[in-house]
C-alpha cells in the first residue's frame, strides 16, 4: 500500500518535518463508554484517518523527518477478538497499511522517548486530544534526565494541526470520490423520505427512513444528527428529529447526510407535506432558492469564500423588501438591510462551511497574509477582520442559504411558521463548481412531481 493516498499524505507530513528534524504524533480517538461496559460506536480521530485510513481505536503514528513511519496498535488477541472481532496485528499492519513497522500499543511509553531523541522537534495536535500534551511532556521530562548519558529531548514543539488542517482543505482525488459517493447516498436517502411523507407520520419516521437508505448503501451511519423539523420547528436550526406530527399544509425541513468511508455529505431539503407547496410556502422558496443560485455562481476559483454568502444575502435581502417582510420605509434599501444586518432577523446563520472528513471540516476561513478588512458584524455595527479565504480547485463546501419566519406583529401572517433553507455540496473545480448532491431535486414543482410519484 506504499502506492496508497494514506502513504502519500504521510510523505507531505514528512517533508514539511525535515527542516526542524521533526517527528510528528498522531493518536486515533479513544472508545466512548455509553452506559454499564456499552460504548457508544466508535469513531477514529479524523487526522489519524486521512493519514492512515486504519480504523481501530487505541492506535498511533509516529511519522519521523526521514519519512519513516511507525504504527502503534492492538495485538492480535484471541481472547478479546471473540467477543469484538478481529484485529489487523502487528504482522499484517506494514503490508496493509504501508508503515515501516508496528509495534504493540502497549510498549508506547517506552519505545517513544527513544523515537524522540533521535529527532530535535515534536509535532502533535495541540487541544484535540485530552492529556496528549501532558503524556508527551512525561516522555520529554524521562529524555532530559537522562542528558548527562548523552541523550538528547526535542527542544522545540510545534502544533500539528495547522499543518493537516491545510493539507486536508484541498481534497486529492480519492477523497473527492468518497465524497462524490456520499453525496449521491444521502441524496437518495432525501428522495426516499420525500417518496414516504404523508400527514400523520411523526418526525422520527422519516429519520428511519434517512437511517435504513443510509446503511442499506453502505454507509456508516449518519454524518451527524439528522433534522427532521415539521411545520414551526423548522424555524429552529437544529431541531433534532422528535415525535412531532407532519400536519397537511405544512413543510417539513431534513438537514440530513450520511458518512461514507469517513466522508461527510450534508444535504438541506424543504417540502410540503402534502406533496403540493402553497402560495405563501413557494414564494419564499422561490426566494430562497434563487439566493442558492446566486451563491453558487459565485463558488469558483479565484472567488473569496464569503462572496458566496454575501451574494445570498443580497438576493434575500431584496425579496425580504419585496414581499414585505421588510418594510422600505423602516429599514431603507437593499443595500441599507445588509449594512444593518435587518436581514438577520430571519436569515441568521452563514451561506456555507467546509466539509470532508468532517461536517465543519477543518481548515482557515480567513486570509490571515492579507490586510484587515470592515465586514457588518450581523448586530448593526462593524468589525474588521482578515479577508476571506480565496476558493481553490479541490475544496469542497455547502452553499445552504435559508429563511426562517415566525411570529411577529411586523410579518405578514401568511409566511408564519414557515422555514426553508437549501442546502447542496460543492466542489470548486477549474471551472466553476459541481455540486456533488443534485440527485434529490431542488426546483418546487419537481419536488412537487417526486412526491406525486
Amino acid at each position: 500500500m506504499t502506492d496508497s493516498p494514506h502513504a502519500a499524505r504521510r510523505a507531505r507530513v514528512a517533508r514539511a518535518l525535515q527542516a526542524g528534524r521533526g517527528l510528528a504524533l498522531v493518536p486515533t480517538a479513544p472508545e466512548t463508554l455509553r452506559n454499564g461496559d456499552a460504548h457508544h460506536p466508535y469513531r477514529f480521530d479524523s487526522h489519524f484517518w486521512y493519514l492512515s485510513g486504519f480504523a481501530e481505536p487505541e492506535a498511533w503514528l509516529a511519522i519521523s523527518h526521514t519519512g519513516r513511519c511507525e504504527l502503534f496498535c492492538r495485538a492480535q488477541d484471541p481472547a478479546h477478538e471473540i467477543w469484538d472481532g478481529a484485529r489487523l496485528g502487528l504482522q499484517a499492519a506494514p503490508a496493509a497499511l504501508g508503515v515501516d513497522a508496528a509495534h504493540d500499543v502497549r510498549t508506547l511509553d517506552e519505545l517513544l522517548p527513544k523515537l524522540l531523541a533521535e529527532h530535535d522537534s515534536v509535532w502533535f495536535p495541540f487541544g484535540l486530544h485530552e492529556g496528549l500534551a501532558a503524556r508527551v511532556e512525561g516522555w520529554l521530562a524521562k529524555l532530559r534526565q537522562r542528558e548527562r548519558s548523552g541523550a538528547r529531548a526535542p527542544a522545540a514543539l510545534h502544533d500539528l494541526r495547522p499543518l493537516l488542517d491545510e493539507m486536508r482543505l484541498v481534497k486529492d482525488e480519492a477523497e473527492i470520490a468518497l465524497m462524490r459517493r456520499a453525496g449521491e447516498i444521502s441524496a437518495a436517502a432525501h428522495v426516499r423520505a420525500m417518496q414516504a411523507c404523508r400527514p400523520g407520520l411523526r418526525e422520527y419516521q422519516l429519520e428511519a427512513e434517512l437511517l435504513h437508505a443510509f446503511r442499506w448503501a453502505g454507509a456508516a451511519g449518519p454524518a451527524y444528527p439528522s433534522i427532521v423539523a415539521a411545520g414551526a420547528n423548522a424555524c429552529v436550526l437544529h431541531h433534532p428529529a422528535g415525535d412531532a406530527e407532519l400536519r397537511a399544509g405544512e413543510l417539513c425541513l431534513i438537514d440530513a447526510g450520511a458518512e461514507f468511508q469517513g466522508y461527510a455529505g450534508d444535504i438541506t431539503r424543504t417540502f410540503p407535506v402534502d406533496g403540493r407547496f402553497s402560495a405563501p410556502q413557494r414564494e419564499l422558496y422561490a426566494l430562497v432558492l434563487a439566493a442558492q443560485q446566486a451563491a453558487i455562481g459565485q463558488t469558483r476559483p479565484g472567488a473569496r469564500k464569503i462572496d458566496a454568502h454575501w451574494a445570498a444575502v443580497r438576493v434575500l435581502s431584496q425579496g425580504l423588501l419585496d414581499l414585505g417582510l421588510l418594510s422600505a420605509e423602516r429599514h431603507g434599501g437593499v443595500d441599507d438591510v445588509i449594512e444593518s444586518a435587518a436581514y438577520r432577523a430571519f436569515y441568521m446563520h452563514g451561506t456555507g462551511h467546509w466539509l470532508g472528513l468532517d461536517v465543519h471540516d477543518v481548515g482557515e476561513v480567513l486570509q490571515r497574509d492579507e490586510p484587515a478588512v470592515e465586514q457588518p458584524d450581523g448586530n448593526g455595527g462593524r468589525v474588521v477582520r482578515a479577508p476571506s479565504r480565496v476558493l481553490q480547485p479541490g475544496m469542497v463546501v455547502t452553499i445552504e442559504p435559508g429563511l426562517y419566519v415566525r411570529p411577529s406583529a411586523e410579518v405578514p401572517e401568511r409566511f408564519w411558521n414557515i422555514g426553508i433553507r437549501i442546502e447542496d455540496d460543492a466542489l470548486v473545480t477549474p471551472a466553476g463548481c459541481e455540486l456533488l448532491t443534485r440527485g434529490v431535486p431542488v426546483a418546487p414543482d419537481e419536488i412537487e412531481a417526486l412526491m406525486r410519484g
